[in-house]
């Protein structure tokens, strides 16, 4: 194995550790640690990283270290903070969250911050603000199980808040009708979902946080949260994350309400996050977690306090069986899919001829359930599908439709062909994606309310809206002009038009 960075534990005074050496399992090299002590630590520290030639250190910064933290990075650029300054840019304070999104194109609710300006503030929750609206402090802890947020259901519970809590700067969003009554919780490992769950207010409440007496669920998670999470992780360069997401009740449109690198984990998770770095640090040599999606459902299914015992969960990939001997590949013992294929009856073996094999599948029928135009895939648009379109495809595998979404950020796939240069596809694997998928895209021109609310991101109120433009203007001509509706934005088009087609 070639030579391995030399890591070091980030620890603080009076701050819960998140990782230990038992998470990194397997690490041949020890694992320095440092202690960062507080006040005017920073130049003792600093002196202590490079006198034990620490390469990477592994740790979360509290939002109160933030801004030294950054000059102490500065200090030390030959160092890796695992996670990075830029990823844990969102854990410093709420309005950190609201910028990263912004930049980033990620749907979160209207927000409204307003420095050393309550007045400005009053005026806006007086004269333009809907409600009921989210009051939160912005700065402080990463994690403080909801005690500083607060809801107001119309001006005067809005302003007396603010008097008494004193809180700058002014932070407030717009309340979501959360679906459920609930929110969700995404964690993520190389932009892989992990563990997802709802939570629910306890009686009498309105926070979800299970601090605060709410509830699980690991249920029922919906595909656009998980795939805004991902997008999340990846704009923040995580190598694990946490988001909070509301889904709007309305339109099951989801937002981004929090995300962190900051967050409560059970330990087989830490073990998950730590089997990945090593994964990273290593170069490959050593192997990456396999958590197939969904299995949260599964092990949500175990008592919180067993599972908060339990370590080293692992997963195997899926192998797929079959009958017959003459289908197994005695070299590696796998299943050898071109010799169904085979383009005449000659080219099989004496003993597996016609004759032989009375009840032996005709290659002609083999062949019908196989793509001959490669084409015919381009059903599903690639370059806009979403993780469910492609999860629609016969064979297709978390993991493999998470690779082709990162694959798609910096190609453009004009046919399928391409995707050969991906690792994990073969020519045989997408001549054997069924041809007959179902075109999910449905015509915008004939279709009603019911069918147009059957499409996810269309809900009652946006399909009432289509029609009545499409009343405007008799017939849509190009999807395009969609952009002319007002409400539409750039991501909910994009969508729509994956979605939506003109004529056959």
């Amino acid at each position: 194995m070639s030579k391995l960075p030399k890591l070091g534990f980030l620890y603080m005074d009076y701050v819960l550790r998140f990782f230990d050496y038992s998470n990194f399992k397997g690490w041949p090299n020890k694992i320095e640690t440092v202690t960062y002590h507080w006040g005017k630590d920073k130049q003792r520290f600093i002196n202590e990283v490079r006198a034990k030639k620490i390469d990477v250190l592994i740790g979360n910064i509290p939002a109160t270290a933030y801004e030294t933290f950054r000059e102490i990075s500065n200090e030390l650029p030959h160092v890796r903070f695992v996670p990075s300054l830029e990823t844990q840019f969102p854990n410093k304070s709420k309005e950190n969250v609201t910028l990263f999104c912004e930049k980033h194109d990620i749907s979160i609710p209207k927000t409204k911050i307003f420095h050393q300006n309550k007045e400005k503030a009053y005026d806006y929750l007086k004269n333009e603000a809907t409600y009921p609206q989210i009051i939160k402090k912005s700065y402080g802890p990463s994690n403080y199980g909801g005690y500083y947020v607060h809801k107001a259901d119309n001006f005067k519970e809005a302003h007396d808040l603010l008097e008494k809590e004193k809180y700058d700067p002014v932070y407030t969003q717009n309340g979501i009708d959360l679906k459920y009554s609930g929110d969700l919780r995404v964690m993520l490992i190389g932009h892989k979902p992990v563990c997802a769950f709802w939570r629910f207010s306890g009686d009498g409440e309105w926070i979800t946080n299970t601090s605060q007496g709410g509830t699980m669920s690991y249920e029922n998670v919906p595909m656009n949260a998980l795939e805004l999470a991902v997008k999340a992780s990846k704009a923040a360069k995580a190598e694990y994350w946490a988001c909070d997401i509301a889904i709007d009740a309305n339109d099951d449109k989801p937002y981004i309400l929090e995300c962190a690198t900051a967050f409560a984990a059970f330990p087989y998770i830490r073990d998950w996050i730590c089997q990945y770095l090593m994964w990273d640090f290593s170069n490959g040599k050593f192997p990456m977690p396999h958590v197939p999606l969904y299995s949260w459902v599964e092990l949500g299914k175990i008592d919180p306090s067993l599972l908060r015992t339990m370590r080293h969960i692992g997963f195997s990939k899926y192998k797929p069986s079959c009958d017959g001997a003459f289908f197994i590949n005695e070299k590696d013992d796998t299943f050898d899919m071109e010799k169904t294929l085979l383009n005449d009856p000659s080219d099989y073996p004496e003993e597996y001829s016609y004759d032989k094999l009375p009840n032996y599948v005709k290659l002609e029928d083999i062949q019908t359930k196989h793509i001959k135009d490669e084409a015919s895939l381009n059903k599903i648009n690639f370059n806009t599908a979403s993780l469910t379109d492609l999860m629609t495809l016969h064979g297709m595998e978390d993991d493999l439709a998470i690779d082709i979404m990162d694959f798609k950020e910096n190609n453009t796939i004009t046919d399928t062909s391409d995707l050969l240069e991906l690792e994990s596809i073969d020519e045989q694997m997408i001549e054997t994606w069924d041809e007959n998928i179902a075109d999910m895209r449905v015509d915008i021109n004939h279709a009603d309310e019911n069918t147009l609310k059957k499409i996810k991101g269309i809900g009652a109120k946006l399909a009432k809206i289509i029609l009545d433009f499409k009343e405007k203007i008799e017939v849509f001509t190009d999807l395009d002009q969609l952009k002319d509706i007002e409400g539409i934005g750039k991501s909910k088009f994009t969508q729509l038009k994956s979605r939506l087609k003109i004529g056959e």
